[in-house]
């Protein structure tokens, strides 16, 4: 028997970690640890391929259930964040986009968006310790804004300008998206 686990050891340890993956208790802290080696900072898409948003008609809620229209987002620099919370990249994530948020709350306007309820989005924000504003939506994304894959991140300037479209995680607390940030406040 111990030669079996001598000869076989890798091929235990790999079914073992496996195993672990489809278990949620400790699959989802893999599956973000993962997530977290392979988020690089999100690259900015070539000014004659960013697309314009004209369509801000958006209503969202808070967490609180008070309506936001999206509107209030227009000729600002505006991160907008779709995720959930069961969604691994997107807890990946999270981290770097509350240190984004922190250094730039008072100048970006920042929608975290989820489609769950908001008893599990708040429960989550809560055991995180997260500051960042969190919406939900019924209506229509604006076509644009429009995704299937979690996470997806846009960040858009004054003039609507799609500056990044990241699906998946990334590192947004980066040198280069700061820079991006900050001379996008700067047109």
């Amino acid at each position: 028997m111990i030669t079996f686990f001598k000869k076989n050891w890798s091929t235990i340890i790999l079914l073992v970690l496996v195993a672990l993956l489809f278990i949620p208790q400790t699959g989802t802290p893999i599956k973000v640890f993962f997530n977290r080696l392979i988020a690089f900072s999100p690259s900015e898409i070539a000014e004659e391929e960013q697309e314009i948003l004209s369509d801000y008609s958006w209503q969202l809620q808070d967490l609180e259930g008070t309506t936001i229209d999206f509107t209030s987002a227009e000729k600002k620099v505006t991160l907008v964040n779709v995720w959930a919370t069961w969604c691994p990249p997107c807890l990946a994530e999270m981290p770097s986009m509350q240190a984004l948020y922190d250094r730039y709350h008072t100048e970006v306007s920042f929608y975290f968006v989820s489609l769950e309820d908001t008893e599990i989005l708040q429960r989550f924000i809560d055991k995180k310790e997260y500051s960042f504003p969190v919406y939900t939506t019924q209506d229509n994304f604006p076509k644009l804004l429009e995704t299937n894959s979690f996470p997806t991140t846009y960040l858009i300037s004054k003039s609507g300008k799609i500056s990044i479209n990241k699906k998946g995680a990334a590192d947004w607390d980066s040198e280069s998206v700061r820079e991006t940030i900050d001379a996008l406040l700067a047109e």
